[in-house]
Order: structure tokens, then sequence, then C-alpha cells
């Protein structure tokens, strides 16, 4: 097993260099360099060739996934069955009143609290989608397709989150909105094919996430940070679910286009330089980027596309992989590229390692087995759902159920 203590250094012993290395930072920064691909270079790259071929794919095989969770015997994921099978009241979620008033959102870091009351909203709504698709994957209920039609099309004739306060220095609600277009886009996909009529209501939804897609996307960001890190690939992520379920191919080459703007901005490393300026946070934001990145090339790949081996400028995806891995059990891998006292709170919350449950439904990456093997069931509102349910092999860890995995259970049910 590896160690997750980190640097064990005793910054004491370095005082007579502190002042030498606070100095060179304030003039030059950490050793990487920022030449992140613009917004110009990104519209004139070439990426005709990718075009929707699936509009009724979701982010995994549904049907597959359902018949797969009917027939196993693994304990993990039979306790998600049986948790997630009896879903929400219809009726109670139709009672959630739309978001369709300015949307105006404090930033996180400066007010967490304030950050929290405000978006509870935006989370209930995230929690309402993400629920009704996992109760309709595990019971098999036509019921919960059709109330997330119902639940959906109420929030669509109110044109609901198309209201939302923007400014450089005040972009949260921005960043917010873009969390919710996706997770809507990715509930719907699970059940729309299953879905007998209803076509007013299902064309009135593919309208209204198309035009959310579209007014979102329109705000580039700023230069060298939202036009081009984790919150672009955030943006990327609805694009190339939305472009699907409209069968648009403007709005999916720009979330290809993510990936391409990702792996050309990557170090020898394989680290993404525009994360790596969060100091502390680098190996956070590291993370971070994966978690967007990793579920839209599972919706790309879905379309037919090899886009996992996609190689650009000599990189791939698995050099972001390898890299976030590395820093995580041993920071001083990062070398030049961002403090070595790393924060590292995030890998006791699920939610942040969704991406490695998708990774490892293709690729064998022992490291990445070992964070989740206590972590498991892991969910995601944002980025993916229940993904452990979705896309665990359930060779991979059939054990009997711990009281904190069952705790972890609980959590897991309400997407808190």
């Amino acid at each position: 097993m590896f160690s997750m203590n980190g640097i064990h250094q005793d910054v004491r012993n370095r005082r007579p260099l502190g002042l030498l290395v606070m100095v060179t930072l304030l003039l030059v920064g950490w050793a990487v360099s920022v030449q992140a691909m613009s917004i110009k270079e990104r519209q004139q790259l070439d990426l005709s060739e990718y075009k929707v071929t699936r509009p009724n794919a979701s982010y995994f095989d549904v049907q597959s996934r359902m018949k797969l969770l009917q027939q196993t015997e693994n304990s993990l994921l039979l306790t998600q069955v049986q948790r997630l099978s009896t879903g929400p009241s219809c009726q109670q979620l139709l009672q959630i009143p739309p978001l369709d008033t300015k949307i105006r959102i404090p930033g996180f870091y400066p007010s967490p609290q304030a950050w929290r009351e405000i978006s509870g909203p935006l989370f209930k709504f995230e929690k309402a989608v993400a629920n009704l698709a996992g109760a309709y994957v595990t019971s098999g209920d036509d019921y919960y397709a059709e109330c997330m039609v119902r639940f959906l099309d109420k929030w669509a004739q109110h044109d609901a989150l198309s209201k939302f306060y923007y400014d450089s220095a005040a972009p949260q609600a921005w960043f917010s909105t873009e969390s919710m277009i996706f997770t809507a886009a990715e509930a719907y996909s699970v059940v729309r094919p299953a879905v007998d009529g209803m076509t007013e209501q299902k064309q009135r939804i593919d309208d209204w996430l198309k035009r959310l897609a579209y007014a979102h996307k329109a705000i580039p960001g700023q230069p060298n940070n939202s036009c081009c890190n984790n919150h672009f690939y955030r943006r990327a992520l609805y694009a190339s679910m939305v472009g699907v379920l409209t069968e648009d191919d403007e709005l999916f080459r720009f979330g290809v286009s993510a990936i391409y703007s990702a792996l050309n901005d990557m170090t020898d490393e394989g680290a993404f330089p525009l994360e790596m300026k969060r100091g502390r946070r680098a190996t956070h934001y590291q993370n971070y980027a994966l978690l967007y990145l990793i579920p839209n090339m599972q919706i790309i790949a879905q379309q037919g596309y090899d886009i996992y081996n996609l190689e650009v400028n000599g990189h791939t995806i698995h050099d972001a992989v390898n890299f976030v891995t590395d820093i995580m059990i041993d920071p001083e891998q990062l070398g030049e590229l961002a403090p070595h006292e790393q924060y590292k709170g995030f890998l006791k919350d699920d939610q942040y390692l969704a991406w490695m449950e998708i990774y490892l439904s293709h690729f064998d990456a022992p490291r990445l087995t070992q964070f989740l093997d206590t972590m498991r069931p892991i969910a995601n509102r944002g980025a993916g759902g229940y993904v452990t349910l979705y896309f665990m092999d359930p060779e991979a860890q059939q054990q009997e159920i711990t009281e904190e995995q069952e705790q972890q259970a609980r959590l897991y049910e309400d997407l808190e």
C-alpha cells in the first residue's frame, strides 16, 4: 500500500532558504509555463470528423447495465439497487419551483457558508434528476423515466436556469449553472429512449437544453483562467451531452475541443498548467480537471470515437491520470510545478473520485483501485451521478458491506 502522508520534511530545517524562495516565487512564479490554447486556436481546430452518430446513446450502455444489475451477485451493487429502486415521489418533485428568476451566488472560497445556503435549490434540482435516473436504472420502472420528462418539461416551460448574473469578478452563478445543465442532460439521456410518446414534452426539453447550452457557452470566460481551465472542461461536458441529445454537431465538437485543448496544454509531466497555478490546491485542481474530462471522453467514446487514446503533441489523457496519481501519493513529484505542501482534503470526499470509476471501466490502474476500495460507492451529482452503480465491474470489489460502507451508502443514496 502506498503512503498518503505526503511530505514529512521539517519546514524549520528550510528556514534559511525561505526568503529566497519567497522572493523567487514573487518574481517569476512556480516553474510552470502557462501557454493555454486560446479560444481562437480552439475554433481553428478541424474537428469535422466528429459527428453525433447515436443520439439515443447515454454516457453508458443503459440497457446492458440494467441487465447486469438484474443478474449480479455483487453485494456492493445489490445494496445500491435495493436503496435506489424505490425512488422519489413524482408528485413531490413536481412541487419544486423552477429557478426562473435571476440566479446570483457568492463565490465559494470567500463565502463558503453563504454559497452553500444559496446553492441549496440548485443542489435540490441536481439531486432530483440524479435520483430519478438511478431509480429507473435499478428498478426498470417507466414511472421514473416518465417522471423525469414531466419534471424537466416543467422547468423547460419556465425557461429555468436561463437567467443568471455574470460578471468577470463574480462568475459563481455561471459556474453553478454549467453543472446543472450537464446534470439535467446526463440524467435525461439515461431515460429518454425508454419513454414512449410524450413527444411534445421531449421536444421542449431538447430545445430548452440546447438553448441553455448555447447561451451559457457564449460567455468565453477569462484569459488563462475560466476560458481554458477546469471550468471550460465542465462547459464542454454539457456541450457534448446536449449535442448528442439534440444531434447538434457544433455543440458536440465544442465538447470535443476541450479534450484537444487539455492535451495540447499538458506539460511533459502530464500536468495541466492552469491547474498548477492553484498553488497548494494544484493537486486538487489537477484531479478536478479530470473529474470533467473523463466523463466527457466517455460521452464521446459512446459515439464511436477512440478518444481515450487520442494523442496531441505526444500526450494522452493517461499522462494526466498517471501524474495526478503520482502527486496524490507523493507531492514531491510536483517538482517545481507547485508547492509540495498540498491540500488533500478532497481525497476524503468520494465525489471527487468519480472520474476514477469511469476510467477503471476501460483501463487497469491498480493505484486508482486502491483509492476507491474503501470509498465506494462513489457518486457525484454533476459528474456522472451514481458512477459505481453505472460503471464498476462486479468482479472489482466483492465483499461484505462494512459499517463504514453502510454509512457511505446512506450518503450515496441521497447524493448529499
